[in-house]
């Protein structure tokens, strides 16, 4: 499991390259992102007179530079996207002028250079989230016998409903009490079983393990412990990025007391500053639907299949 990392074999110049391992600048669209934000910026946000005379929505790129401590001929090659590299220091210190939300920050870093920086976060993550709040719980309740479970940016299940426990439990998934989903899906046997679209399914993990790494070390430390225990088949996905994203979609679950299942997944980001995602569970087809109600202890006819004509992943 995730807690298993320190000391580990992983620990060798393989896991070396993954924790050092750069996004290079994409120029063009992180000079949009700034240009764009500067126009946004009333210079009453700053600071800055108004006046009457401005013929530039939002702020002037020397004010934008004197505030962010740069020269205007830097700001404007950073801008036109002819500065392959800035550095994480001057990017901070533009998102910090321009107010930058926090998503906007986090997109930013995610178009720089970045190994392990962590200056353009706003709230930089110092650890995983294991604490779920008491309004989430209450929800995880009251959806009753659709199943549903919360998960942090690692894949660790922090918490599940009822319905999740009779799902999965049959299928290994619960057996450990911190359980990693990467870690089942690529250690445990029983999860090829379970999941007939297995490697779609850690394509979808693996790409929402990247997609949140943003200079988060514990993700490169989950990932240096996957690589020890998954082999070439987390090395090679974890190279490659896959581009899935898994908010939503179908799975097939070949279940071991109620047999095949198609369940769509929808997976809605709670709004905590710890990332936290909560994943629910719904019949794909009439069939899924029995074999839930089944699980749940129900008659048939109390989760009804929902079923859509396209699927988005």
């Amino acid at each position: 499991m995730v807690g298993d990392v320190a000391g580990g074999p992983g620990r060798d110049t393989r896991s070396a390259q993954l924790a050092g391992q750069t996004r290079r600048c994409d120029t063009q669209r992180a000079g949009r992102l700034l240009r764009s934000r500067r126009e946004a910026v009333r210079p009453s946000d700053v600071g800055l007179p108004t006046g009457s005379r401005r013929q530039t929505p939002g702020l002037r790129r020397a004010e934008l530079a004197t505030l962010a401590g740069i020269s205007v001929e830097y700001l404007i090659r950073l801008e036109q996207g002819r500065d392959t590299r800035p550095s994480i220091q001057v990017l901070a210190s533009l998102a910090q002028a321009l107010r930058l939300t926090t998503a906007d920050r986090e997109h930013l870093q995610q178009l720089a250079t970045i190994s392990q920086g962590t200056e353009l976060c706003a709230h930089a993550r110092q650890s995983a989230a294991r604490t779920v709040r008491p309004t989430v719980h209450a929800v995880l309740d009251r959806l009753g016998p659709t199943p549903a479970v919360v998960v942090n940016h690692l894949t660790d299940l922090l918490a599940w409903n009822d319905g999740y426990d009779r799902l999965t439990r049959p299928l290994g998934l619960l057996d450990h009490p911190q359980t990693n989903l990467l870690h089942f899906l690529l250690t445990d046997p029983r999860a090829r079983d379970a999941y007939p679209d297995w490697s779609t399914v850690v394509d979808e993990q693996v790409a929402f393990l990247h997609g949140h790494r943003r200079g988060d070390p514990g993700v490169d430390a989950l990932a240096e412990t996957l690589t020890a225990v998954g082999g070439e088949e987390f090395t090679s996905r974890w190279r490659q990025r896959p581009l899935i994203t898994g908010r939503t979609g179908v799975h097939a679950l070949s279940h071991p007391d109620v047999g095949p299942l198609r369940l769509n997944f929808e997976a809605l980001d709670l709004g905590d500053r710890d990332y936290q995602r909560l994943i629910i569970y719904l019949p794909a087809d009439a069939a899924s639907s029995t074999a839930l109600d089944h699980l749940a202890g129900r008659r048939p006819g109390g989760l009804r299949p929902v079923t859509s004509a396209t699927t988005n992943r």
